[in-house]
């Protein structure tokens, strides 16, 4: 049977196969992976000459997930969760090269499984997508790029991560345009105010780009997230 490795400053580590090792699917399990994945890489580079681990971007028999930056990790509140296939929940998380993972949540994958265990039962929620760096971080011109938006999802179905609600704007894919560099992909979960009838006007349908999010907002009285978190990725040939 076939094992990865996990580099080759530490091939005498072999990692358990995929099918054997699944990726944990909460964000306090990625943690824990993460860190014992860093602790051991850390020990046993030190003893092969210090070689330091790949970045996202380097090619890798084994992933490693790496936690956003300090600034970045900011926006992750609440404890929102985004589950992809394989990938599991990618909150504050850049999104892997290994695997072809960017280019299958680019090309392949539909829309994440989307959970707030603290969603309230009797309330309605608003879970918003947006790209804020379209079509750059460095040039963001077409901020906010509108990648999901669904409406009246019950508190009940939210909790358990099925999204039933009104879709305003259908699942769009994650594609950060070619040398781009990184985009970050945010989610926001607002409580519905009771009996609002929200919607996008004429204009906000014909486009996704340069949407005046905060307008939104603001017009259907949605306060606050109470909850948010965001993953970033890049072109997946890049």
């Amino acid at each position: 049977m076939r094992r990865e490795t996990i580099s080759t400053a530490t091939s005498n580590l072999q990692a358990l196969p995929r099918s054997c090792s699944p990726i944990p699917r909460t964000r306090r399990g990625r943690m824990k992976l993460l860190g014992a994945v860093l602790l051991a890489a850390g020990l046993l580079g030190t003893a092969a000459g210090g070689e330091q681990l790949p970045w996202p971007d380097e090619p890798s028999r084994t992933c490693f997930f790496q936690m956003l930056s300090s600034t970045d990790r900011e926006f992750c509140r609440g404890d929102l969760d985004v589950i992809y296939p394989e990938l599991g929940e990618v909150g504050c998380m850049y999104i892997p090269k290994c695997h072809q993972y960017r280019r299958r949540i680019s090309r392949e994958w539909g829309s994440p499984r989307v959970r707030y265990p603290q969603a309230d039962k009797s309330k309605k929620y608003v879970l918003v997508l947006v790209d804020p760096d379209a079509p750059s971080r460095a040039n963001p011109r077409n901020r906010f790029w509108r990648h999901w938006l669904v409406t009246d999802i019950p508190g009940a179905d939210l909790r358990r991560g099925d999204i039933k609600g009104h879709v305003l704007t259908d699942y769009v894919r994650p594609t950060p345009p070619p040398r781009s560099g990184y985009h970050r992909y945010q989610l926001r979960l607002y409580q519905q105010p009771a009996d609002a009838a929200i919607a996008l006007s004429p204009e906000e349908r014909v486009s996704l780009g340069a949407w005046a999010m905060e307008s939104f907002v603001e017009q259907f009285r949605l306060g606050s997230p109470v909850a948010s978190t965001q993953f970033l990725t890049k072109y997946y040939e890049d």
